[in-house]
């Protein structure tokens, strides 16, 4: 008959006199320590104040969207746009609040959300209104790009603290709707540019 053998309860600590006479109980964590590596207040999103003209240009356009929308009898559509005009007038008038960023040796921290480096993918860097973003890709779809505004930090020395980590990528292909918004900001623009 075979006996079924008798395993130990995995979930409780093991009694003190069972651990290995060469393990250190109060240096245990020492090797394992996290360490900062680069941190680091910056805007929480690429911002740029608007004059005038943006707020003037972009009524009058919501405005022949919403007329055009009316013959249509599309109302709920009117909504949509009516909303999307104040939340960008709310991104552009209201600027961002400065936000805490923290690269360690066991992930990336952005004000209280922590990702480790096994869920990160790849790293490039973009510039958005003259300031230079790091993006970080992540491994699941939500959050999909982790968009961290650099202020005062050089691209070379953030690049040079996650090569171990992550790879850098130099070039990545824009999205059909980045190429998109590219083309109108550019042949369309809201407001004319300033001379220097």
């Amino acid at each position: 008959m075979d006996t079924v053998p008798d395993f130990e309860e995995l979930s409780l600590p093991r009694p003190l006199e069972e651990i290995p006479a060469h393990t250190d109980i109060n240096n245990a964590t020492s090797d394992h320590s996290v360490k900062t590596l680069l941190s680091w207040s910056a805007p929480g999103r690429p911002f740029k104040k608007r004059g005038k003209q943006f707020y003037m240009t972009a009524i009058l356009i919501a405005f022949l969207v919403e007329v055009i929308l009316f013959l249509f009898s599309q109302y709920t559509l009117m909504l949509v746009v009516v909303s999307l005009v104040f939340v960008s007038f709310a991104f552009a008038y209201v600027p961002p609040k400065n936000f805490h960023y923290r690269l360690s040796s066991e992930g990336v921290m952005v004000e209280d959300h922590f990702y480790i480096w096994h869920e990160l993918y790849d790293f490039y860097f973009t510039t958005r209104n003259g300031q230079d973003i790091l993006n970080i890709r992540s491994q699941a779809m939500i959050p999909g790009v982790i968009t961290i505004t650099l202020g005062e930090m050089q691209k070379d020395h953030v690049r040079n603290v996650l090569l171990p980590y992550l790879p850098f990528r130099e070039y990545v292909k824009p999205t059909f709707m980045e190429k998109s918004g590219n083309w109108l900001s550019h042949n369309f623009p809201l407001e004319k540019a300033s001379k220097v």
